[in-house]
């Protein structure tokens, strides 16, 4: 069984990124001879201190982008133990942080970043009970450039270090290959019509945000919202839709674009509601890959050795990296133009039915925007931190404008591209 719980340093943790796929992540390893558990996380004046209750093996740190966190590994810890609740003073950029049992012997503490950060330095007490690291903000392109760098590494003095794990470990992760058929496709028989697929956001062991109001969960939203979409869409006759989930189940973030990519969709949107520190911050966003992120995830798709079934319909199998790097650039330069092109629709048909933050299109890295052959999108429907956007979003006649908002949207879209 796979124990979690979230330590918000600041107030609200949000996204779960690679932390949910190390939650459905499978391992085996023998456990250490000693092990320890976390028992407070604290930060000041730009050092974060993590306390153990016994010694551990070793710690290993290394940054994740889309969105920005900074995760740290441990190894000799078997349970999470009680870390406290700490409030980050303002000069670390530390939104939250969120501990997980990564497998039977290791911790995983991932740190979301309000703004691009970096570890510049660490070190274990004289007792191996206590990590020091020194954290401090970055420019983007310092923090994107740690990215590829791998692991640093920090050890306990070799007196006061746990035993290792007997046996190395593997991480394989349960990526369930959904097929055409394993979804359920409403509306029309018609092959020919446009397919949307469509994302509640979260789900199972992921509850996204927790509304200080009422306790209302974002998975629970999120799904309501869909099924919303789904039946709206449907109702038209004019377009097939699907949805990634149509009950509390939790799904890894690569095959929640991935079955989009599978049915061959025309357009996938993923719904979220958004969370904030500001109980004044409201409104919805839509958000469309960024330029940066693009081109990273294009150098990688070309990097990878087995590329028949990057772009669907064209097998790059023959192709050499600079062919590939230029065909996969293309066709996903042509997708980001077609997200960015529906979500200033998205954006003109929802002004009338709900309300928007300003500068409402927004660009980022979310794992689910990077399909490089459907266009995509990402729906903040509005933010649970927020009263009156909860009211909005937990009812009916709510959830219903926005199901409004998005299939007028979509009907206009490939109307336009007819």
């Amino acid at each position: 069984m796979l124990i979690f719980f979230w330590t918000n340093l600041r107030l609200y943790g949000h996204k779960m990124g690679m932390f949910a796929l190390l939650l459905s992540a499978t391992l085996s390893m023998s456990a250490p001879a000693q092990a320890a558990s976390v028992k407070h996380v604290t930060a000041s004046n730009g050092i974060v201190t993590i306390t153990f209750d016994d010694v551990v093996h070793k710690a290993s740190v290394f940054s994740l982008a889309g969105p920005n966190r900074i995760a740290l590994d441990v190894e000799g810890i078997d349970r999470l133990g009680s870390a406290n609740r700490n409030t980050v003073p303002d000069d670390v950029a530390i939104r939250s942080v969120r501990l997980g049992q990564y497998n039977n012997s290791t911790a995983r503490l991932v740190f979301d970043l309000d703004r691009p950060a970096i570890v510049t330095g660490g070190k274990f007490s004289s007792d191996g009970k206590q990590l020091r690291l020194n954290v401090r903000t970055a420019a983007d392109g310092e923090f994107t450039s740690t990215l590829g760098t791998g692991r640093t590494i920090f050890l306990p003095p070799a007196n006061f270090r746990s035993a290792p794990p007997k046996k190395d470990y593997a991480a394989r992760a349960r990526i369930k290959k959904n097929s055409s058929s394993a979804l359920k496709i409403y509306g029309p028989k018609d092959s020919s019509l446009p397919l949307v697929v469509v994302d509640a956001g979260h789900g199972g062991h992921d509850p996204g945000a927790i509304s200080p109001h009422g306790g209302i969960r974002e998975k629970n939203i999120t799904l309501a919202i869909a099924k919303k979409i789904r039946d709206r869409l449907a109702s038209t006759g004019r377009i097939r839709v699907a949805l990634t989930r149509e009950n509390d189940k939790f799904l890894v973030l690569q095959d929640r674009f991935g079955i989009a990519r599978k049915m061959k969709a025309d357009l996938f949107i993923s719904i979220h509601a958004d969370a904030a520190g500001s109980h004044a911050a409201n409104g919805a966003t839509v958000y469309t890959l960024s330029e940066v992120a693009s081109d990273r995830e294009a150098q990688k798709l070309a990097s990878r050795e087995n590329k028949a079934d990057i772009i669907n319909g064209i097998n790059l199998g023959g192709a050499d990296d600079n062919v590939s790097s230029i065909l996969i650039d293309l066709t996903q330069r042509e997708t980001m133009n077609v997200s960015a092109d529906f979500a200033k629709i998205l954006l003109r048909e929802a002004k009338p039915n709900m309300r928007l933050r300003s500068n409402s299109h927004r660009f980022a890295s979310f794992v689910v925007l990077k399909a490089p052959d459907t266009p995509s999108i990402l729906f903040e429907t509005g933010y649970l931190t927020n009263k009156q956007d909860v009211a909005f979003l937990s009812t009916a006649n709510g959830q219903s404008k926005i199901a409004d908002s998005v299939t007028k949207a979509i009907q206009a879209h490939f109307s336009r591209k007819r």
